[in-house]
């Protein structure tokens, strides 16, 4: 099932930048990003999930893609090399400064080195927790090779929507938070 769904998605992907960028050498540093949040207890559930991966935070902690979020999370998978990520960031940023504890928004450094997306983010003030995936992992465990991309996952960590391509307004995105995670921002 996951495989099929993730076909098409992969159909009906719009422009965006290419994933085959490579990747500079990564070198630990912090920046203005917030540490990834302590993983909750249980096993991620639901009819489709994120990838079970495990990733490093820039910030401290770890992003553990395989454990329920207990919170409705947004993850968008981005690189400072994609302009239509970069011009998504503040979008992001708006919603997550806007959300509370209501939903968490998490950022996943796709295919790019650590310091030139920390220095990125601090630049334009990006400051929700950001997980490391110098070598796409998570964009290429259902193949997908655009970014940026963004999931929906519930509370209990199962993926409930993922959107290909940016997101226009944090009006957009707000409205998407609301039809798939049934929370109104």
């Amino acid at each position: 099932m996951r495989r099929a769904a993730s076909a098409a998605v992969a159909l009906r992907a719009p422009a965006g930048c290419a994933g085959d960028a490579e990747e500079p050498e990564a070198v630990p540093a912090a920046g203005r990003l917030a540490p990834c949040p302590d993983p909750p207890g249980p096993a991620a559930q639901g009819a489709e999930l994120m990838p079970a991966l495990s990733l490093d935070c820039p910030a401290g902690g770890t992003l553990d893609l395989g454990r329920a979020p207990g919170v409705p999370t947004v993850v968008n998978l981005w690189a400072t090399w994609c302009p239509p990520c970069r011009e998504e960031l503040p979008v992001l940023q708006q919603v997550a400064d806007g959300a509370g504890d209501r939903v968490r928004v998490i950022g996943v450094i796709s295919k790019d080195g650590r310091p030139q997306a920390e220095s990125f983010a601090d630049e334009i003030g990006i400051g929700f927790p950001g997980a490391s995936d110098g070598d796409g992992a998570v964009m290429g465990e259902p193949g997908l090779n655009v970014l940026p991309f963004t999931c929906f996952m519930d509370a209990d960590g199962g993926l409930v929507h993922t959107q290909v391509g940016d997101v226009g307004s944090a009006e957009e995105l707000r409205g998407v938070v609301s039809e798939h995670l049934g929370v109104r921002l």
